[in-house]
């Protein structure tokens, strides 16, 4: 399983998803500067959390234009998986690889706690060891989290099978309770919750690690 972690000035969990990674894949991912205009051959692409470029603008959206990131949409169109938690969630979506927009928080506050998921489509790369209907607990930690999409793309998304995870505690707003988004192809997920928290019991939840053991499962050769 090969796999490569993107960090943008401003990633603080960049670090966070690659021990994830190599604690479930065994293997150490590639870590790859913001500015590289090349990704080496991988299987997964994640981008991680924090934030990036200061979140100026709009978060994601200096990221969106980074170097790497046109390497990384151009990996997506062959069919290379890729990973956006939070901020990278927002980075997807300024970069078009995910519909919609993460705008600010419905209670305008930061929310930073644990919340429920439940697993809407089992049948995908990121969530293939898990079955339809479960119940996941993994944190949030975001201001500007709140997903919003217009009634005709969010029909699509549930009419296509995109929408992965769904808020049963919905922290922030979003729309029609959405925490996980696919993209059109189905291997690019956008997600709020943060996996690479909840892989060991240490960390008050194993259930994070459940999406990275899909991905094993569906992409190592």
């Amino acid at each position: 399983m090969r796999a490569a972690v993107i960090t943008f000035p401003g990633s603080n969990c960049d670090r966070d998803l690659a021990v994830a990674m190599r604690a479930v894949f065994e293997r150490e991912p590639i870590r790859v500067w913001h500015g590289e205009a090349d990704l080496p051959p991988v299987d997964l692409i994640g981008i991680p959390g924090g934030f990036a470029h200061g979140d100026y603008l709009r978060c994601g959206a200096i990221a969106a234009r980074s170097p790497v990131m046109r390497a990384v949409v151009e990996a997506a169109r062959r069919g290379v998986a890729v990973l956006g938690i939070c901020n990278g969630f927002q980075v997807l979506a300024e970069a078009g690889l995910v519909p919609g927009a993460l705008i600010r928080n419905a209670g305008l506050a930061f929310v930073c706690r644990d919340v429920r998921l439940k697993v809407e489509h089992a049948d995908t790369a990121f969530t293939a060891a898990m079955a339809e209907g479960e119940v996941l607990r993994m944190p949030v930690a975001h201001h500007d989290g709140n997903y919003v999409i217009d009634e005709e793309g969010r029909a699509r998304l549930e009419g296509e099978g995109r929408i992965a995870l769904r808020y049963i505690d919905n922290p922030n707003g979003s729309t029609a309770d959405i925490a996980g988004v696919l993209g059109p192809n189905r291997r690019v997920l956008g997600m709020m919750p943060h996996p690479e928290r909840a892989i060991e019991p240490l960390l008050g939840s194993t259930d994070g690690r459940r999406i990275f053991l899909s991905l094993l499962g569906a992409l190592d050769r």
